[in-house]
Parts: structure tokens; sequence; C-alpha cells
């Protein structure tokens, strides 16, 4: 890319309120792995710590005196936007977000909190608005549009026994004000306050040994 067009792509960043592309690459300096840093856009303001890898077309955003914080060997996939506006994002350590589909992450109110715990997976083309507590290891698998809700901490999906694995929502539709205890699951399709709670023994059954 010749350095007429950088300059461009770069000024059209600094309008947006995004850091200049060899600003981004330059997070490589603090161990984070930066696969395109032509396509990802991060915002001053985004405190990303090392191992953390940003895929192509992901966006870090901070706006309005927000903050963002992204835990070390967190991966964003490609589709993956997040926004504090005015507001918090935090994030935990080893978490997955944006694979099948990305993943949107906005707090946009005055004082707003978005919780993501470590070990957590986001999946499928969520969002989270408003304010979100996702504790250590829950899970959102789907088209899930999630308000003020609650998943709490427990194991990652890998824990062998379902029942102590962090809470989970999987499906797609709405979920709002909802609490998801640790080793449960709700699976809908449509409104989620109108699904059953179930054990994730449920889904899966504990290995007879």
């Amino acid at each position: 890319m010749s350095d007429t067009l950088v300059a461009a792509v770069n000024r059209a960043r600094g309008c947006a309120g995004f850091l200049p592309v060899e600003a981004v690459a330059a997070l490589a300096d603090d161990g984070v792995l930066v696969l395109d840093p032509f396509s990802a856009l991060v915002s001053p303001g985004v405190t990303l710590a090392a191992g953390v890898t940003l895929w192509p077309g992901t966006v870090i955003q901070a706006t309005e005196g927000g903050e963002v914080t992204v835990g070390s060997g967190t991966r964003l996939f490609p589709g993956t936007r997040i926004v504090a506006a005015g507001a918090r994002v935090t994030i935990g350590a080893d978490t997955e977000i944006g694979e099948e589909g990305g993943f949107t992450i906005k707090a946009d109110h005055p004082d707003g909190l978005i919780e993501i715990g470590s070990r957590v997976r986001l999946l499928g083309a969520g969002s989270l608005a408003l304010d979100n507590h996702i504790g250590d290891g829950a899970q959102v698998l789907g088209a899930i549009r999630m308000q003020n809700c609650r998943l709490q901490a427990g194991g990652c999906h890998r824990d062998p026994d379902p029942d102590r694995r962090g809470g989970v929502l999987k499906g797609s539709g709405v979920a709002r004000g909802l609490t998801v205890p640790t080793g449960m699951v709700i699976q809908a399709f449509g409104l989620f306050s109108e699904a059953p709670l179930r054990p994730q023994t449920f889904f899966h059954p504990k290995q007879r040994t």
C-alpha cells in the first residue's frame, strides 16, 4: 500500500476516533497479536493485555471517556465490535468472542458497565447492551440480544461436570433481565423469558465412570 493511501486511511481513522494503522501494528510491541492492522480498528482508551489476538475486522472503540480493557489470551474473532461510550467494558483472560458470525458488545449509557469474565465464550452473532455481567466460564451461543442479564460464574465449557459450568444462554432471540445460575442453561428461539431453566446435564449428560 502506498504512503499516500496509508495517509488517507489514517486521516479517515482519525476523523472516526481510531488509531492510525502504524499505532495498531505497534500493539505487537506489547505482545498483542494483530493479524491485519489495516482492518482492525482500535481507539484510544482501549487497554489490551499481552496475548490478546485481534482477527481481521475487529472494532474496539472507547468514546466520551469510556474504557475498554481486554485480558491476556482473549481472542477477538472477525466481526467482533466492542463499544464503550461514556461507560466501561471489561473482559477477562482466555475468552473467545465473535467466532461463528461475530458479536457486538455496546455499553453506551452514563456509568454503564458490561463485565465479561475469563474463559467465557460469546459466539454466533449475538449482542450485549445496557448492563450485563457474564461470569467466568459462562457462554452465549447464538444470535441472542441480551440486556441487563447475569450469567453466573463456574467452570468453562470443558469442565467435565456440566453442573459446575458457568451459566449458558443458547439459541436465538431476546433475553432481558435474566439470571442464569451456575450449571444451568436456557435454550430459546424467541423470548428467553418464556423458556424453561434447565440443568446443563439436560443437554450434556455426565459421563458414567
